[in-house]
C-alpha cells in the first residue's frame, strides 16, 4: 500500500484547519472562562497528536511519494508539534532497527543516569530484565522505580521532553542535524513570538500550555503501550528477529473509532513496524488483507491500563512483570 497524494493532502489540510480553528476557539473561550478553555484542550491535543502522526509518516518517507515533499512537510510541522524533525527522524529510525532487542536497548530521553550501563543508543522507554534489576544498588533501584512510575513517565517526562529536551541537539549528531535543531527552535520561537504580538503572551501561554502538555502525554502513552504489554516480545541480540519483533513485540491497539482517527491508525502498530513505508491511512486495510496479521497481540483500552503496573522483563517466563510478580526476597539478596 503506497501513499496517495490526494489522500495525504486532504488529511494534512483538514487536520491542520481543525487544529487552527480549535486553537482559535480556545483563545476566544478565555473571555468566557478558563474552565471552557481547558475543556477544549483535550480535543486540540488530540488534533496535535494527529499532526504528529503525519510528521511521523514523513520521517519514514511514507506520507508522500516524494522524498522532498516528506522532508518539507515534516520540517513545517516540527515547530507546531515542538519536535526537531531531522533529529527525531534519525532517532526513530534507530527505534525501528532495534525494537525488542535486549542487546541493543535504548534509554529514554530523560535518563536515570546511574543505570546507563544497560544503554547503547537513544530514544526508548527503558526496560530492565529481572536479573539486571537484582544487580543494581539500592540507589539505582530507587532511580529505576521512580523512572518507571506512571506519575513520572506520563506526568513529568512528556512535558520535560517536548518543551526542554527537544530544544537541544544530541551528542554526536551530524552538523546538519545540529543546525536543523537550531533552525526548528528559531521557527518555534518565531511562531510563539508572532502569536504573542497578536494576542498577548499570557493568552498564548494559557492556550498552548495545556495543548502541548496533554498532546505530549498522549504521544508518550501511545509510544509506551505499543510495546509495553505483558506478552510482548524481547530477545537476545543473536536470537532477535525483525519480523517477530514487529508481529509480536508491537501491539494491535483496538481503540474506539474516534480515538483511532485522532491517533492516525497508529494502533495498527504491528503493520507499521513490519513495513514503515505504509502511510497511516493504509494501515487498517493492510491488517485486514492477510490472516497472518491476526496473530498480533490485541490490546483494548482496559487492557492497556492494566499494563501500567509492568516494570521488568522476566527472561524465564518471557513476559513483562510488575513488582508484585517478582520475589522480594530474591531482590533483596
Amino acid at each position: 500500500k503506497h501513499a496517495s497524494v490526494g489522500r495525504s493532502v486532504w488529511q494534512v489540510v483538514h487536520t491542520f484547519v481543525l487544529f487552527v480553528g480549535l486553537w482559535y476557539a480556545m483563545y476566544r473561550s478565555l473571555a468566557v472562562g478558563y474552565w471552557l478553555t481547558l475543556l477544549l484542550a483535550p480535543v486540540a491535543a488530540g488534533l496535535l497528536v494527529r499532526l504528529f502522526i503525519i510528521l511521523h509518516d514523513c520521517s519514514h518517507g511514507s506520507f508522500f511519494p516524494s522524498k522532498r515533499a516528506n522532508h518539507l512537510l515534516g520540517n513545517l510541522l516540527g515547530p507546531i508539534c515542538w519536535v526537531p524533525f531531522a533529529q527525531w527522524r534519525n532517532n526513530h529510525a534507530q527505534h525501528h532497527a532495534v525494537s525488542s532487542n535486549l542487546g541493543r536497548r535504548m534509554p529514554g530521553e530523560v535518563l536515570p543516569l546511574t543505570i546507563m550501563k544497560y544503554h547503547h543508543n537513544v530514544v526508548d522507554v527503558l526496560t530492565l530484565t529481572v536479573n539486571e534489576y537484582r544487580q543494581l544498588t539500592g540507589w539505582e533501584r530507587g532511580v529505576y522505580r521512580v523512572y518507571r512510575h506512571p506519575l513520572f513517565l506520563f506526568g513529568v517526562v512528556p512535558t520535560l521532553l517536548f518543551v526542554v529536551g527537544y530544544r537541544f541537539p544530541e551528542k554526536g549528531v551530524s552538523r546538519r542535524i545540529r543546525w536543523s535543531v537550531y533552525g526548528q527552535n528559531l521557527a518555534l520561537l518565531g511562531l510563539l513570538t508572532g502569536l504573542s504580538l497578536l494576542i498577548g503572551w499570557r493568552a498564548v501561554l494559557a492556550v498552548e500550555a495545556p495543548i502541548i502538555m496533554l498532546g505530549a502525554t498522549f504521544g508518550i502513552w501511545l509510544f509506551y503501550i505499543q510495546h509495553q504489554f505483558e506478552d510482548t516480545y524481547w530477545a537476545a541480540r543473536d536470537q532477535w528477529s525483525y519480523e517477530l519483533a514487529a508481529l509480536h513485540g508491537s501491539s494491535l491497539y483496538r481503540l474506539p473509532r474516534i480515538l483511532q482517527w485522532f491517533t492516525g491508525n497508529i494502533g495498527f502498530h504491528h503493520i507499521h513496524h513490519l513495513s514503515p513505508r505504509i502511510p497511516n491511512y493504509q494501515l487498517e486495510a493492510c491488517h485486514n488483507a492477510h490472516p497472518l496479521f491476526a496473530q498480533a497481540p490485541v490490546l483494548t483500552l482496559r487492557d492497556s491500563l492494566r499494563s501500567l503496573h509492568l516494570r521488568l522483563w522476566d527472561e524465564e517466563r518471557q513476559k513483562l512483570v510488575g513488582w508484585k510478580d517478582v520475589k522480594l526476597d530474591a531482590l533483596a539478596a
